[in-house]
């Protein structure tokens, strides 16, 4: 069974950051790797679900003409749209997903902590709409916790096993550290070196 939105709601009770994304090291240097992954130097439209407090927002709000962020915790919604205030592109919004999958398209969709909240089901059709959503250039960035996490249905690997098995995309990217997996799948194989006539 997925996690359900209570279990956030508890995270986000008194908290404005609860997984320290603004102190803590790993966090800001993981933001910046996830960041410099990213093929392409600016995106039309980006879908960050599960966005939290809108940190890895502002700073994809900055390397996008659109952004779509939500996530199922009505208080990080409101964190999430303090953050980008200043970004009048970005809008926030709070959805279940896959249940609540937006209308596209995009050109970039970023899973950022969030594919082993779902279970195997929920973490297939999340796969589906975003097949579905994404545009014929497509890119999707996966990026999650090594550790066990308790009470989450998945791990990691699983997530990023599925996603490799689904897609059916060019895995662009791929890094993986013994904290955390980070790989980029793209519709587009051709390299950052090759789209701009180097080889």
């Amino acid at each position: 069974m997925s996690v359900a939105t209570p279990y956030f709601d508890q995270l986000f009770a008194g908290n404005d950051d609860p997984w320290a994304f603004r102190q803590r090291w790993y966090e800001r240097r993981k933001r910046a790797l996830t960041l410099a992954v990213l093929t392409r130097p600016r995106y039309a439209s980006v879908f960050e679900p599960g966005c939290a407090n809108g940190e890895l927002s502002a700073e994809l709000a900055a390397r996008c003409d659109r952004l779509l962020c939500c996530d199922t915790a009505s208080a990080a919604v409101a964190l999430a749209k303090t953050r980008l205030l200043g970004f009048p592109h970005a809008h926030v919004q709070q959805s279940r997903l896959p249940e609540q999958w937006p209308a596209g398209p995009f050109d970039l969709i970023v899973l950022s902590e969030l594919g082993y909240y779902l279970d195997v089901e929920d973490l297939n059709r999340l796969i589906d709409q975003a097949l579905a959503s994404l545009t014929d250039d497509g890119q999707l960035l996966a990026c999650h916790w090594r550790p066990v996490i308790e009470g989450c249905p998945q791990t990691a690997e699983q997530v990023h096993a599925l996603l490799q098995q689904r897609l059916g995309m060019h895995r662009v990217v791929q890094h993986h550290e013994s904290d955390f997996l980070l790989d980029l799948w793209s519709r587009d194989g051709t390299s950052v070196a090759r789209h701009e006539g180097l080889r």
